[in-house]
Order: C-alpha cells, then structure tokens, then sequence
C-alpha cells in the first residue's frame, strides 16, 4: 500500500519524503495546486492535487493508501491573513484526519511542534510531559499547532492510530522559504546581524528528523507525543559554529530583550498597519527568544531510535545550501 505525505513541498516534509524512498516505499505527496514543487523534483513519487481545507480533495488523495504523514503546515511568524493560519493549521488538521479515520488508515504520524511542550525557566531542558505555560504560546502560529495537537488526542480518542512527533528545530538542505532558523542562517550569511539575544535553541540534523517520523510509524505508540531534538545549543554558540564553518566572524554585541522587543514592536506595527509585508524584526520571533527552548530528547531515542547525528555537519549543509540557492 502507499503512504500519503502532506507538506511535502516544504522543508521537513520533502525530507520526510526522501527518507520513505531510501526506505523503498511508495508515496504520495498532496500539494496545493498553485504549490513551488522544487524542493520534490524529480523524486520517485506521484504527486495529487488537493487542499486541507477541501475535504473531497482530501478524499481522493487517499485513495489506495494506508499510512499518513501529517507535516503541513502554516509556519509563519507573521502574516496578514491571520485567520489563513488557523484555516490550514487547526481546521485543516482535523479534515485530514477525520478523512484518514474515514478512509480506515493505518497508521498516522502528526508533525506538531516543541511550540506545545512546556519550557522551564532555568534552561533546564524539557520532555514531553513538561505542562504548558499558555503565556508561552506567543504567536497565532505556535496557538494553532497547540490547538490542532488537541485535535489529534481527540482523533486517537476516537480510534485514529496516530502517533504524535514534536520537531525542535530542524536544519540543513532545501529550507526553501527559508523557515526563521534558516534565516538565522541566511542573514549570518548575508552579513545582516550585528547582534545577538540571549537565548537558545535544540537543533537536529532535517535528515535525522524525518527518520524520527518513520521510526515513529514503526516504533512509536499511538497516543504518545515524542520530542525530536538533538543538540541544546545558546544562539550565541550556534553563530560561533557558523563562523567556524564560514569564516565569517560572528557578532560579539549582545543586545538586551527590551531593545529587541522595542524594535519588534515597531516593525511589526509598520507591517501590519503600511507595508502589510513580513517585518523585517517579528516581534513573535523575539517573544519567543524571551525563552531558552531547551529539550530532552530521551524517550525519542530510548523508544525510537532517534538518530543524533552532528547538528554542526548539518549546520555546513544548510550553509552550502543557501550558497547554492539562495545568495
């Protein structure tokens, strides 16, 4: 039988992808029809036409499959159609789902996010069993993964086998729009940060994590959620690597929260009220750093198996692959 990937013209998805193929599977990938298919060009797979919101759609796409892998998503810090994030991330989630339950599916693997796993305040690292600070969910993208995470408990509540993966922040090759660790990378890389917050990320090699799904679809118990991270690092040590990496000289001025939250509130109010374009600053990028999101990865790898390869190699990836697309 064949699976069917969502998201997959994105970064982790068209990892997710390439992963099932090393496997010899047979897949689907669902796409919008107006979706950038660069990212699954030339892969061995059949490409459908359909939409989350779209239900028929999503009907036709499963035909003839047997497993799901979840991993759309709206991943926008801003945006200036609020209600299109909840629309994709929440209502979206609960039609593919409710389909998949329809369609008899077998197996069901949901791509949420750490976004949904609480963070301490002593950068102790978290695990999945960590509660929640609703003050944390900071952005309508980061309350949209939290709310369609409560809608995959309740699928499996109703008797979808779905399994539930919670990425930290994946790097490497094809982050295609780029996602805001890519542009971390990419504006180290253009010489457009002077300056660094105090705060601090769990990094995992993009390959490393789209094996954690499959391994999750073989290994992994429905109804559980597992943290797919690797390396917890301060983003200050994560711009050292890059200037390792580089030989671009990392910046050494550590700003205070304040300024950072000053200048995202500006931006971000020069976005939404004139220029109705990304700000250059988010301020729901700088909300978040107010945080070190920080996360122990253990029951991912004692369950799972979940590779821990170098997230310093896969920092040289993404590198080499922004040198070769996007500057």
């Amino acid at each position: 039988m064949t699976t069917l990937v969502t998201g997959a013209t994105g970064f982790l998805g068209s990892a997710i992808a390439r992963e099932l193929l090393k496997d010899g599977r047979n897949i689907k990938l669902l796409a919008r029809d107006n979706a950038d298919l660069q990212n699954i060009k030339g892969l061995d797979a059949e490409i459908v036409i359909g939409d989350l919101r779209d239900r028929e759609s999503l009907k036709s796409a499963f035909k003839g499959c047997s497993k799901l892998y979840h991993a759309a998503a709206f991943y926008r810090l801003w945006s200036k159609d609020k209600k299109l994030i909840y629309d994709i991330n929440v209502r979206g989630t609960r039609n593919i789902l409710e389909t998949a339950l329809d369609a008899g599916i077998e197996n069901v693997i949901y791509t949420s996010t750490v976004g949904c796993i609480g963070l301490s305040k002593d950068r102790t690292p978290t695990n999945e069993d960590y509660p929640i600070d609703l003050a944390t969910l900071s952005n309508d993208y980061k309350l949209s993964k939290f709310q369609a995470e409560k809608i995959a408990l309740e699928m499996h509540g109703r008797g979808l086998p779905v399994v539930i993966v919670n990425p930290s922040t994946p790097i490497g090759p094809r982050d295609i729009k780029p996602t805001p660790t890519g542009k971390i990378v990419l504006d180290f890389l253009n010489g457009k940060m002077p300056a660094y917050l105090d705060t601090g990320l769990n990094l995992i090699d993009v390959a490393d994590c789209a094996r954690g799904h499959i391994l999750a679809e073989e290994k992994g118990r429905p109804g559980e959620r597992y943290i797919l991270g690797n390396k917890n690092m301060s983003l200050k040590d994560i711009l050292l690597a890059l200037e390792k990496i580089t030989g671009i000289k990392a910046p050494s001025i550590k700003i205070p929260y304040w300024v950072a939250y000053t200048a995202g509130l500006a931006c971000e109010t020069l976005s939404n009220l004139i220029t109705k374009t990304p700000p250059a600053i988010p301020l729901a990028g700088v909300k978040m750093a107010k945080y070190f999101m920080y996360f122990d990865s253990s029951k991912a790898i004692k369950e799972l198996g979940l590779p821990q390869n170098s997230v310093e190699n896969a920092l040289g990836q993404s590198v080499q692959w922004f040198k070769e697309n996007h500057l």
